[in-house]
């Protein structure tokens, strides 16, 4: 067996083989290249684009520029690392840029699909996705690749894509802070209102004379007594009636300034994160950095002829040789049963 197939391989020296089916060879690489080349020609030329950014580090300009941060885990100028580019890759496949950008270039008469078509929708998606792309760089940026028959259209959509991920983020992040600032905002105002209550309270009190409880007390008590040892009854009672008013509203005074400072504290926290949300709630950000905006590209990127027509022709070339082994080898196993 193994000297059968030896036998085989030596009369199939490559030299020989190829100079034996010259002929067709040559028709088959030349068909295949005539063919490729008029092909590569009627295919639409595509231009690409793209845009290259890095996402931000941190989403909210509220932490960023209002609250403190030793840490500087929030820097608004730092660029985002792996998490923050995954995050934006999401962004990026959502159906609502998606959509947004297919309705504003109206891509459905662009690419030409059928709207009597049942599956146009399936065709204008599956469209979308070989003409767009998007990635993750090793630099941890992100690449938004966008091919089309128009140059400036390319460009334009790429540009249009990279816009709307801020419009994306914010509009998710206002949402989620407008839930947030209704609930901070009813405690705040609540506070605020308890406050004002406790204010207006101590303010009546000192009205009445109660100022320090302690000190008036000790020191009124002992004026109280010296005026009784004096013999002196108008002082005594004087001094009698602000020991009642004082008595009457001591204890309400105490309560009330011994929880005013930590109401007060919290009341300035709530402040703080009301207006921390509000502006989270309100305000838009940038979520990247452009480091490459998309523009009209001059040449094309695809096809490329003659890699199509050299791919093509040595495709063609290497099936022929394969197909003609198989048929000399099929004649020799017939020519051997025969015999």
């Amino acid at each position: 067996m193994n000297t059968s197939n030896q036998s085989e391989f030596d009369s199939s020296n490559l030299l020989v083989f190829l100079l034996k089916w010259r002929k067709p060879l040559v028709i088959v690489s030349l068909s295949a290249a005539l063919i490729s080349a008029v092909v590569s020609f009627i295919v639409p030329e595509q231009f690409l684009s793209t845009v290259i950014f890095f996402p931000a580090n941190t989403a909210s300009i509220s932490k960023a520029v209002m609250t403190e941060d030793v840490t500087g885990k929030n820097d608004i100028v730092a660029f985002g690392e792996e998490e923050q580019a995954e995050q934006m890759l999401q962004i990026l496949y959502s159906d609502f840029i998606r959509d947004r950008v297919i309705e504003k270039f109206d891509l459905m008469a662009h690419y030409e699909i059928d709207l009597d078509d049942q599956y146009k929708l399936t065709s204008l998606i599956k469209e979308w996705e070989s003409k767009v792309k998007f990635k993750r760089t090793e630099y941890q940026s992100i690449r938004i690749d966008v091919l089309d028959t128009d140059p400036q259209m390319a460009a334009d959509i790429a540009n249009e894509i990279a816009r709307l991920v801020d419009v994306v983020k914010n509009r998710m992040q206002k949402d989620r802070a407008a839930e947030a600032l209704k609930v901070i905002e009813s405690e705040y105002t609540k506070m605020r209102d308890h406050m004002k209550a406790v204010d207006d309270s101590l303010t009546f009190m000192r009205k009445q004379g109660v100022h320090e409880y302690e000190k008036q007390i000790e020191m009124i008590s002992g004026e109280y007594y010296k005026a009784i040892a004096s013999g002196n009854a108008q002082a005594a009672t004087k001094l009698e009636q602000k020991l009642d008013t004082l008595a009457k509203y001591g204890s309400a005074f105490i309560a009330l300034t011994d929880n005013s400072e930590y109401e007060r504290e919290r009341l300035i926290l709530l402040r703080s994160k009301f207006e921390e949300t509000k502006v989270d709630a309100t305000e838009d950000v940038p979520h990247k950095f452009i480091v490459n905006q998309a523009w009209a590209s001059e040449k094309k990127a695809y096809p490329i002829r003659w890699l199509v027509v050299v791919i093509s022709t040595f495709s063609a070339f290497l099936f022929a040789v394969l197909a003609i082994i198989v048929i000399e080898n099929y004649r020799k196993l017939q020519e051997q049963n025969v015999a």
